[in-house]
């Protein structure tokens, strides 16, 4: 354990996900390929989204915004992780380990918002289509994301607040392959029963109430569509099944992750891996593979750059 003035840690200890070396080389090369997919795939989707005229609707600019968050969220933790699994002694100083908690808030705060106003985007397109132009403008599309990003900056500074005034003097091994938050407070040598419930309160209810309004936009929308009967039905309903599919894969690791944040047990190591490495994949896979227009978009993009190499 490293200790600087003599009693306060410098570094943490980073335990991974396993100690067999066969168990590491799969992980590494599973865990890479998911990694690349969900980079190259958002960058993909912001690319195309940019690229084609058709695409310049509020839906597909929050879609883009969602995909950067996406990208960052997919550097935070997994570049260092792969490089963990052949180092045998995973360390992370304390400057490196408070920069993860603050940026794994940030992002994962502001995908909340940005979800939200996603799923106000298809309430206004769905349930009131001749107003969408006039509700839906750039102007608030703009607003909807910076306020995504103020929130998911500030539910992040009110945690790293409370972690940086923490003593930590004794145990430094985070059983985890990043400094996930609740980890990183048990080790600190106080009673932190007042943290954790700082913790749960503002996470927990940030998500929580993120997940309510997306429950009743959805509910609501699922019973316009119900008692409509138009030929944009079932497209209605293939996007509202994309945004809802992932509103449960993304939030549902969430809240339970703040049902019993400092109460871990040890399949709650594989959910953050899928929280933190799977979540940024669902939105090229999820939303994009399924959406007639960015494939459209996208055999556009491919048959222009064929015909560029080929002059």
């Amino acid at each position: 354990m490293a200790l600087t003035n003599g009693s306060m840690v410098s570094e943490f200890v980073l335990l991974g996900l396993s100690n067999s070396w066969g168990l590491q080389l799969l992980l590494f090369a599973t865990f890479s390929m998911v990694y690349v997919t969900s980079v190259l795939g958002n960058v993909m989707i912001i690319v195309i989204i940019f690229s084609d005229s058709h695409l310049d609707s509020p839906m597909y600019f929050l879609l883009s915004n969602l995909s950067f968050i996406d990208i960052c969220q997919s550097n935070f933790a997994t570049p260092k992780m792969l490089i963990d699994f052949f180092v045998e002694h995973k360390t992370i100083s304390f400057e490196g380990c408070m920069t993860q908690i603050f940026l794994l808030h940030s992002f994962v705060g502001s995908e909340m918002l940005l979800l939200v106003a996603m799923g106000y985007d298809r309430f206004i397109a769905i349930c009131k289509p001749l107003h969408y132009s006039t509700i839906m403008s750039r102007k608030l599309c703009v607003i909807f994301v910076s306020i995504s990003w103020a929130v998911g900056i500030l539910h992040s500074v009110s945690h790293l607040i409370f972690t940086l005034d923490l003593p930590f003097c004794g145990p430094n091994e985070v059983d985890s392959f990043f400094c996930d938050l609740p980890l990183v407070i048990k080790l600190a040598c106080m009673d932190t029963y007042g943290m954790e419930i700082v913790t749960l309160t503002n996470s927990g209810l940030i998500s929580l109430g993120c997940f309510l309004a997306l429950i009743i936009s959805y509910t609501i929308i699922l019973i316009t569509v119900r008692n409509r009967s138009s030929s944009g039905l079932s497209k209605a309903l293939s996007t509202l099944t994309a945004h809802i599919t992932v509103m449960i894969l993304f939030f549902g690791p969430c809240i339970y992750f703040y049902i019993w944040p400092f109460s871990r047990l040890s399949v709650d190591k594989f959910l953050s891996v899928f929280y933190t490495i799977g979540t940024p994949l669902l939105n090229p896979i999820i939303y994009s593979l399924r959406n007639e227009d960015v494939k459209e978009a996208s055999r556009k993009l491919r048959k222009h750059h064929a015909n560029s190499w080929k002059s």
